[in-house]
């Protein structure tokens, strides 16, 4: 064995072992596991509150728009830019509490797991570090893009399909059912507005939620991916 080699072999027999949780740590821990998952649970609520405002929102324009046949379909296009505000203000909600999840999730994974196999649990691990800097220094774990699509990929795609729908839907029988195109067009004018350019920003409305609900999902696969890799090579 080389010098290099039998110097490194003592320092390891040399070294203290590693210290394992008091009971009073433990105990420490377990309020703290307390406190992160009530924050966590308060945040989610005030995620359920957002949503339940856009979902009202959402069904006063339908009351308003298919209230008589003479009715206009704004509502069900105005609606839309105010369900985009709930969704912007979830967004900033989602992000505090994915802070609290995601420590909450960590003492489960690295903490309590191990301690209920048997297994041995040291202070001065990687996951205590980690969640030591995250109080030390904290921030946001998911950007304000990657929260807003993760709202829109869970809730609010279907409150937009919903809106799509009940808008074309109005156009398609009231006062009459659809026979032309150019009927669709003059249903959907307001005011100097023509009706054509209402229609397709719609489309292009939808079609561009539904692009940046695809685009923030990939990457969320792919650092998912790459956290994978490195826990494995780890």
């Amino acid at each position: 064995m080389s010098t290099g080699g039998r110097e490194g072999a003592q320092a390891a027999a040399d070294a203290p072992p590693p210290r394992t949780f008091s009971a009073a740590e433990i105990g420490a821990i377990a309020h703290l596991y307390r406190a992160e998952i009530y924050r966590s649970t308060v945040w989610r609520t005030r995620l359920d509150s957002t949503t339940n405002w856009a979902v009202v929102t959402t069904g006063i324009a339908l009351s308003a728009t298919f209230s008589s046949t003479d009715a206009s379909p704004l509502p069900m296009a105005l609606v839309g830019l105010i369900v985009c505000m709930f969704l912007l203000l979830e967004a900033r909600r989602y992000r505090y509490f994915n802070i609290w999840r995601a420590r909450a999730r960590l003492l489960e994974t690295d903490f309590f797991t191990p301690m209920l196999r048997g297994e041995p649990y040291p202070v001065n691990s990687d996951w205590s570090r980690l969640l030591a800097r995250d109080y030390c220094e904290p921030r946001y774990h998911v950007s304000l893009a990657r929260a807003a699509g993760r709202r829109l990929r869970r809730t609010y795609c279907w409150i937009f399909l919903i809106q799509a729908i009940s808008y074309y839907g109005k156009l398609a029988i009231h006062p009459h059912p659809l026979t032309t195109v150019a009927d669709l067009w003059a249903r959907a004018a307001v005011g100097p507005i023509p009706g054509q350019v209402l229609v397709f920003a719609g489309l292009a409305f939808h079609l561009s939620w539904m692009v940046f609900a695809d685009v923030t999902l990939r990457l969320d696969r792919r650092d998912w991916r790459i956290r994978q890799s490195l826990i494995a090579v780890g």
